[in-house]
Formats: C-alpha cells, structure tokens, sequence
C-alpha cells in the first residue's frame, strides 16, 4: 500500500476514524498496531512473520542486554541480535549480489561453476524495520536508554506504518514515549498533518512521476551516445525526481503520525542549499545519515585516533552507507564518492585551521551571502555527478553518460525535446532557488505565518494540480532499499 493510491486514502480514514473513537488506550494501540500489519500485509503477507520474528527476537535480546551484567553474555546476546537482523538483511537483500559476486570470482579463478540463480523477492522496508531495531538493541548493550515496557509498545515502534517501510528510521526515544500515554491530534496538529500530507503527495504524485520521472528515463534507459545538454537535463530530472519522491514520502509520513498525534523527527532540510558535503548530509536523509555516524563511525572510532584514521572511517561509513541502498556496485561507487568529498572537505578545513584561517563552521554555514550560494551551487553540481552512480544500472551506462555531461559527440542523437529541457531547467531552478529561500526556516512555520486566505490558495492549487495531474500510483523509489 503508498501513501498516493486510493486504497491508502480509505484505509487512513478508516484508521482516523477508529482512533478518534471513545476507546480505551489500550485498544487504541492494539488498533494502530493491527492497522500497521494489513498495511504492511498490502505488499506481500507471508513476509509480516519476517516483521514480527525480528520484533520478537529484539524485544526479549534487548531486555536481557539491559540487565545482564556478565560480559561474555551480554556480547553473546547483541551477537544472536546482530545475527538475527543482519542475517535477515543480508539474505533477502544481498544474497543474489553475493552468488554473483562469488561465481565471478570462482570462475576468474579457473573453475566451471553455474548455480542456479536463486530467486529472492525483496521484503519491502527491511532495510529500515531492520536498523530501527538495532539501533534498540546497541542502546539496550550501552544502556543508554530504559527497555521498553511492553511487547504491545515495542511492536508498534517497530511497525508504525508512516515510517514502516521507508523512513524515517526512529530510534526507541524518539517514539516509544509517544505509546505511553493517549496521543490524539489537535486541531492544530491534524491541519498541519494535512498540509503535510498535500504537500508530500503533490512533490511525488505531480512533480516527480508526471514531470521528472519520464525524463530521466529517457535518458539513463538510452543506449544511444547523447548531447551534451540531453544528459545533464536527464541527471537534474533524476536529482529532482529522487529528492521529491523520497522527500514526499516523508512528508507524507510525517503529516499521517501528526493526524494521529504522534511526532516523527524531519528527514529533509533542504538539502540542495546544502553548503558543502557535511552540510549535505546534515540536510538529506538525516535519519540515516545520524544512524550511521552514531553507530558506525563513531563506534569504530571516528575521528579520535588521527588524520589518517578519521579519512579512512569516513569512506568506510559511506561505501556501507552506499551498500546499504543497493545491492549493486554502482551504489558502492557513489557511497565512495560521497566518502571522497567529505574526506576532501575535511582535509581543507584542517588545512585553514591550520593556517590560521576560520574554517567554514555552522554557524557561517548558515549565512545567506553570494560567496555561500555559490558553494551551494558548486555542491549541488558535485551531487549531481554522484547521483548518476546511484540511478544507473550498471558501469556501462554511468561511464558513457558521464562522458555524454562532459565531453561533446559529434554523432550524439537529440533525445529530449525543446519541451522537456525547459520543464526540467524551469522545475530545477525554482527548486534550488527554493530551497536556498528556505534553508534556515522550516515549511510550517512559514505556513504559520502566512495569512489564512494565502495558504488557503496555495493548499487549494496543490490540490487541484493533483487532482488534473495524471494518475500515478507508483511505488516510492526508496522502497526497493
């Protein structure tokens, strides 16, 4: 089930309407809960046991961990946990790409060996219900957070369907609280969850599927050489597309949990105004980016044990972070880039630290002056080299529409219409625009401000715009990670 299709539409209102009935909180939740499996169910049923068997598995690890005071046991339960999801993980979402990757390396080697190419369907969201419940049972072994009380809370943070299948990743204290005691909406809460809610269906449904989608297509689905202009409108189209679908799916999450009375943290802060590559990950996808630096770089030791070492955790944190989004090298090429650019960012800043020159901080980050809009400019163009990595299929098609954005084929074909390249330039100017306008404040504290009768028109044009758009009930691109 996705958050733009007609069955989500009735299956909320239907679960509004439970929830807001004179029920005991108890049966509230269990409601909620039940909810959470038939929404998850919509996908493919059979997998709701992997869901609940994870559930299971750390919600009893995690107590013991939190109590157990002998060492040897208390590594043997993170390990049966580890094991457990990790295993989980690997298996459905990186079994194929591991057969494949050993058969060529058996066959380079000289052998004859063929296996039968096993045939895995990928649970959707594993990889998120997966981290969300590690990050439970690290906390449990550091104890830096109480056990959660019951089964009945500790089944609904793991399966909140907002966030089940692909994101926000939570963390025990950023939810589980929220099951303590009665949450329904305010007025308030329910009418910004329903902006929320227009605004994330209108960047996926309008401008990433009917505007951005068949563009980008075009161009990383052609076998043909391409001009110049042709492949950098296809790369901006994707580096739109991607940003307003995974974007518009956690907006949508965030504004379904605010209709119900619950708070997820924000996952997007505009991160094409992102300053530099640090500032990038601060701004896309934080829930991830955190979840790594809390409990992968820093646990291997980021940056406390030399230049050297810092540089080396940072590119192994993103080479696990590209490989996390992907069973496919291309993913781990554009986790390497991201590595390089932040291990280069790092080192320049080292560099004016130690020539006495103020590094470029936060707090300077945040300043909207010509120099920093064109670093933002220069980022967003760094990113957008990193993006063909991530949406091509494999290194043939990357390299080639590489040299197609930076070199010119005098045979190369027009592909793209006079049509699409303005849509496409017109849609990615505004949105960078926007988003540099926008760095510092948040959507709804602007929505806040403005007078009743001009956010009245502007939720009004984003209705009607999803109303006459075409009909897209596609699935949500972070959903196959």
């Amino acid at each position: 089930m996705v958050f733009n299709s007609y069955t989500f539409i009735v299956f909320f209102a239907v679960v509004l309407f439970l929830h807001n009935l004179p029920f005991t909180w108890q049966v509230k939740k269990i409601n909620l809960l039940l909810a959470s499996y038939l929404f998850y169910a919509a996908w493919n049923p059979p997998f709701i046991l992997l869901l609940w068997l994870s559930t299971v598995i750390d919600f009893y690890v995690g107590r013991a961990l939190y109590t157990q005071q002998n060492q040897y046991k208390k590594h043997f339960l993170l390990v049966i946990s580890l094991i457990g999801n990790l295993g989980m993980l690997c298996f459905f979402k990186y079994g194929t790409f591991l057969l494949e990757n050993f058969t060529f390396l058996v066959n380079a080697l000289g052998a004859d060996f063929h296996p039968a190419k096993p045939n895995i369907i990928l649970p959707a969201g594993i990889s998120f219900y997966t981290f969300t419940t590690l990050c439970y049972t690290i906390d449990m072994y550091k104890k830096e957070s109480a056990p959660v009380k019951s089964m009945l809370d500790f089944s609904l943070f793991v399966t909140f369907f907002p966030h089940l299948v692909a994101g926000p990743i939570v963390r025990p204290p950023q939810l589980v609280p929220q099951f303590e005691t009665e949450r329904k909406a305010s007025q308030k809460q329910m009418l910004q969850g329903l902006l929320l809610i227009s605004l994330g269906l209108f960047m996926k449904v309008v401008l990433a599927d009917s505007m951005l989608s068949q563009v980008a297509n075009d161009v990383f689905d052609s076998k043909a050489m391409l001009k110049t202009l042709d492949a950098w409108m296809g790369v901006l189209a994707f580096s739109g597309q991607i940003f307003f679908d995974f974007s518009g799916y956690s907006t949508c999450a965030v504004g379904v949990a605010s209709c119900l009375g619950f708070v997820l943290p924000e996952n997007f802060l505009y991160p094409y105004a992102a300053i530099g590559f640090s500032d990038f990950w601060r701004r896309w996808h934080i829930t991830l980016s955190s979840w790594l630096r809390d409990y992968l770089y820093i646990p291997i030791g980021g940056n406390r044990n030399g230049q050297f070492r810092t540089y080396i955790n940072l590119m192994i944190t993103m080479l696990l972070g590209g490989l996390w989004h992907g069973a496919n090298w291309t993913f781990v090429v554009w986790g390497a880039l991201h590595g390089l650019y932040l291990s280069v960012e790092k080192l320049m800043v080292d560099f004016r630290k130690k020539a006495n020159v103020t590094p470029l901080e936060i707090k300077e980050v945040k300043s909207k002056t010509l120099p920093n809009f064109l670093l933002a400019l220069l980022t967003f163009f760094f990113i957008n080299v990193t993006w063909v990595f991530f949406r091509a299929p494999n290194f043939t098609s990357a390299w080639q529409l590489l040299t197609a954005m930076f070199t010119a084929a005098p045979k190369a074909e027009v592909l793209l219409t006079t049509l699409s390249i303005i849509k496409v330039s017109l849609i990615i100017f505004l949105l960078v625009l926007f988003h540099w306008l926008m760095r510092d404040t948040r959507i709804l504290v602007v929505a806040e401000k403005m007078p009743w009768w001009l956010l009245g028109i502007i939720w009004s044009v984003l209705l009607l715009l999803l109303i006459w758009s075409q009909e897209s009930s596609s699935s949500f691109i972070y959903f196959q990670f």
